[in-house]
């Protein structure tokens, strides 16, 4: 059994193959980053299930899936976010991803997502499997649905109050580059300003 790690924080990584090791005792942990390391090591070495947090510095593990997705189509992904479900489950499963795991659960969660999509099963929990019922019988949807991953990105970042410096370090992205999609996104939405934006996902529970 192979894993492949994906988390910015060390001391993720580290719990996360105590706990790997504990349940799949003769597994090999393999680790990275950020989305530079996750396609380094495909280019290695195949993977059983890869585990990817959402928020890394550059590429977002959205881009990721969906990268990953065009190389390794057969290759399970698991998102292993902070963010609660209702804000980025649907766009992750869309992207490809076989499960998103919020880091609140505990770890019986994770191993139970693990062997479910090792039966080559996706795992969707009951909050999420809801979501996704009421977003395909609906005809109707929220204007940030039809945001891209990255302008979606962008449009949380600028939410919570960063600045386009701030986004420009997090993503390694120019500045010219994020106000563009700025500007795109607020258009989406028909909205003007960052504060504008804020509220709007306060109203839509996306902060």
């Amino acid at each position: 059994m192979k894993f492949l790690i994906v988390d910015d924080h060390k001391i993720i990584r580290d719990g996360l193959k105590q706990i790997l090791s504990k349940s799949f005792p003769f597994s090999i942990c393999d680790e990275g980053e950020n989305a530079e390391d996750v396609f380094g090591k495909l280019k290695e070495s195949s993977y059983d299930v890869v585990i990817c947090d959402l928020s890394m510095p550059g590429r977002s593990g959205l881009d990721v899936v969906e990268q990953i997705k065009l190389t390794h189509p057969d290759m399970p992904i698991l998102i292993l976010s902070m963010h609660p479900e209702e804000q980025y489950a649907l766009r992750a499963l869309k992207a490809g991803a076989w499960g998103y795991l919020n880091k609140t659960g505990g770890a019986d969660i994770l191993i139970e997502a693990i062997k479910r999509v090792l039966q080559g099963r996706k795992f969707i929990p009951a909050s999420v499997a809801e979501q996704l019922t009421l977003s395909l019988s609906s005809p109707y949807h929220s204007l940030h649905e039809a945001l891209s991953n990255r302008e979606f990105h962008i449009f949380k970042l600028i939410a919570e109050g960063k600045s386009i410096s701030e986004i420009s370090d997090l993503l390694s992205l120019g500045s010219t580059t994020i106000s563009t999609h700025r500007a795109r996104l607020l258009k989406k939405l028909h909205l003007r300003t960052n504060a504008d934006l804020t509220k709007y996902a306060l109203q839509h529970n996306l902060l």
